[in-house]
């Protein structure tokens, strides 16, 4: 039996005659227009996981800074 991947259940979803001209081995005619679909998808990504990535280099560095703000406090009662 063949794996169905996500992806085709999409494809399935959002138009049905598509996905089954697809599976008869019909090519489709915007190969650029997809390419370029996939390269936007691509980019984004990375935009996604850097963001995430920056998110918590600054939750990282907020808590830095209150460990050095406490160590300082503490310092200054003694």
């Amino acid at each position: 039996m063949r794996t169905i991947r996500a992806s085709e259940i999409g494809a399935y979803l959002y138009c049905q005659r598509a996905w089954w001209l697809q599976r008869q081995g019909y090519v489709s005619e915007n190969q650029a227009e997809l390419a370029g679909g996939n390269e936007l998808h691509y980019h984004h990504a990375r935009r996604v996981m850097v963001s995430g990535a920056l998110r918590l280099l600054a939750y990282a560095l907020f808590l830095l800074g209150l460990v050095i703000l406490t160590i300082y406090i503490s310092g200054q009662l003694i």
